[in-house]
């Protein structure tokens, strides 16, 4: 019998190059949020694939790009701390934004000033190839490849599964001789009131678009399975303002109700079994100032 093999794979990018998409595609099923709007992801999600004797744990980070706010900092930071921590780097680009540029993007630089230091593997990952003429993608590789030195290429479409058999392999023979840290079954590190908290969040964003800001946030507040194996779950939406909390509810109520049966369909599939939601909006103003929601969101609390 071959020895068991067990190690780290950040997925790092740029905001919507992705990588949730990928997450869930390579796992098989929904263990991180996926929104069209940007910086959704707030802090690092694992999730699990075991392929025969070896075991990825594929770490989806928040999006790189420059922060603004002490939010921004604590994500980006995180992003960055799960590369260092990671056996194997994979680089998501956007190919169709990124082809539409004369050179590499400001954004796309950024990131590769980052890696420079790297002493780990580094794939480059094509994303979104979908319709995209093959001579266009061959160009932006080699302009990449240029500009960083990449161990390999791959392209592939996240959302269609093209390309993601032949990006197993590769990871599945790169990660290192070691013992398995999860049960062959378990596909995320994630708790299920937590994963419950962030397909509310999105929901959230999914409803209501560029109406909500980021400053929204959802916590599990409490979790009660019934012997049927049904659960009551209650869940506070907390924003900043009270003119904010007024468009989460939205007239009559009507805009709450649809981000709970929205978010009940999701969290009934994640949990395997019926669920009762309810949800609650209320106004915490100075949140983003608070060291411990930074901690219940598993960030590091930026001093300034």
């Amino acid at each position: 019998m071959s020895a068991t093999r067990c190690g780290f794979v950040a997925l790092i990018g740029a905001p919507n190059a992705g990588k949730s998409t990928l997450m869930n595609a390579l796992v098989g099923e929904k263990v991180t949020i996926v929104t069209r709007k940007a910086q959704t992801t707030r802090s690092t999600v694992r999730g699990v694939v075991t392929r025969g004797e070896a075991q990825i744990v594929f770490v989806d980070t928040p999006g790189l790009f420059a922060p603004k706010r002490r939010l921004d900092r604590a994500m980006v930071a995180s992003a960055w701390g799960a590369a260092g921590n990671a056996d194997v780097l994979a680089l998501l680009i956007d190919a169709k934004k990124e082809a539409g540029q004369s050179g590499v993007s400001e954004e796309t630089q950024a990131i590769l000033e980052g890696l420079k230091e790297s002493r780990k593997p580094e794939l480059l990952v094509l994303n979104k190839i979908d319709a995209m003429e093959r001579g266009k993608l061959l160009e932006l590789s080699a302009r990449l490849n240029g500009a960083h030195r990449f161990d390999e290429t791959f392209m592939i479409s996240a959302a269609t599964g093209d390309g993601l058999d032949r990006l197993l392999d590769r990871l599945t023979a790169m990660i290192p001789p070691g013992p398995w840290l999860y049960p062959e079954d378990q596909i995320t590190e994630a708790p299920i009131r937590s994963l419950a908290a962030e397909i509310t969040r999105e929901k959230l964003f999914e409803r209501l678009h560029d109406e909500l800001p980021y400053q929204a946030t959802v916590e599990t507040d409490s979790w009660k399975d019934a012997p049927d194996g049904t659960a009551r779950v209650e869940q506070t939406v907390f924003v900043t303002r009270e003119s904010h909390r007024k468009i989460v509810i939205g007239e009559g109520g009507r805009t709450i109700k649809a981000i709970g049966t929205a978010a009940r369909k999701d969290i009934a599939q994640a949990h395997g079994a019926n669920v009762h939601l309810f949800l609650h909006v209320k106004v915490r103003e100075n949140w983003l100032d608070d060291p411990e929601r930074y901690r219940a969101m598993g960030l590091d609390f930026p001093k300034r």
